[in-house]
């Protein structure tokens, strides 16, 4: 009932038994993906999830690596059973850009990787350590389209069924396989860096089949071989992923059909007011703040240990013996009776 009334799937190929993802058809809501990729980290967020589908986990053995790849064009992919699924609530446009904050903000002496990118848009961002290891990584059309005829590239060896070598859309879609497969390459000559204690993050957006499915339509073979080829590559991507970070890393897929609306970045100004009259025209109280808790304590009890350090002090300066007590009265003393 879930999958026929959303449509669209959040899937876990691979994660440690350090995170707990539960088996069940709960629905997660689309706005709420990066807080699942945070939690899963061991990074707090803003707002607590009442998801039932990710569990408490060990929180003293957090994964090394979390890879999610979003699909576009398609609301399900026939991945293999060991997998988990859960049907996606109200898909909207995403990132994970906090979670990249997050990981800078606690392990920026460590330049963790980080890599983000979107081939079909030549949207890539690199930060850290990335910048050395995908240096040789293909990012523009053009970079990508040369790539797949190298000697080494995944058209020797990949079977294309019904697609097609001279087709522009058929060559995005498996310059986009050749992506995942050159990531999994570059990064098995470092894998020193998966072995570190910094967490790397990997977002990938996959367009390529949606262009096929425009292009073929849906009900077409080039579609079915396409979502199969993705589906079976896919999940060797997380097998490599999983096993060069030695079985700690979470490797996410999220199949969606059709983002409801456009991705749009909150931006502010410098001048803007932290609140006008017109967003609070009642006089509200700003909203409930979790750290409020933590922050109230740490205050509290400081507060009350210098009170009584003050107390304490205040008393035995009261009670003090210049005479016996202080050794600069006992000096002082000792000099006027020798003079």
């Amino acid at each position: 009932l879930f999958l026929g009334v959303w449509g669209d799937e959040f899937s876990v190929l691979r994660s440690p038994q350090s995170v707990v993802f539960r088996d069940g058809g709960w629905p997660l809501p689309g706005e709420r993906i990066p807080d699942v990729a945070a939690l899963s980290m061991g990074f707090s967020v803003e707002d607590d999830l009442p998801w039932p589908g990710l569990g408490v986990g060990d929180w003293f053995n957090r994964p090394r690596a979390t890879v999610l790849v979003t699909v576009k064009g398609v609301d399900k992919l026939t991945l293999p059973e060991k997998g988990v699924s859960y049907p996606i609530e109200n898909a909207v446009p995403f990132s994970l850009d906090s979670v990249a904050s997050a990981i800078h903000s606690l392990f920026s002496e460590e330049t963790p990787v980080v890599l983000q990118l979107a081939p079909s848009e030549e949207r890539v961002y690199m930060v850290g350590k990335a910048n050395s290891v995908f240096e040789d990584l293909s990012v523009t059309l053009r970079q990508l389209r040369n790539r797949l005829f190298q000697d080494n590239s995944i058209l020797s060896s990949l079977p294309l069924n019904s697609l097609s070598r001279n087709n522009e859309v058929d060559l995005l879609f498996l310059s986009e396989l050749q992506v995942l497969h050159d990531i999994a390459s570059l990064l098995s000559r470092h894998k020193h860096l998966a072995k570190d204690r910094s967490p790397d993050l990997y977002s990938l957006e996959l367009s390529g089949l949606e262009e096929i499915g425009k292009r073929y339509g849906e009900d077409s073979q080039q579609f079915k071989d396409a979502s199969q080829i993705l589906a079976e590559s896919l999940q060797k991507f997380a097998d490599e992923m999983y096993n060069l970070y030695g079985g700690n890393a979470v490797v996410e897929v999220v199949a969606v059909k059709e983002f409801n609306s456009a991705l749009n970045r909150k931006t502010r100004s410098v001048l803007q007011s932290t609140e006008s009259d017109e967003d609070n025209p009642y006089n509200l109280a700003y909203e409930y703040n979790y750290d409020y808790a933590v922050v109230f304590n740490i205050i509290l009890w400081l507060m009350i240990g210098l009170a009584l350090a003050v107390i304490v002090v205040s008393y035995n300066l009261w009670n003090m013996d210049p005479g016996y007590d202080s050794i600069i009265y006992r000096m002082t003393n000792q000099k006027i009776r020798m003079d």
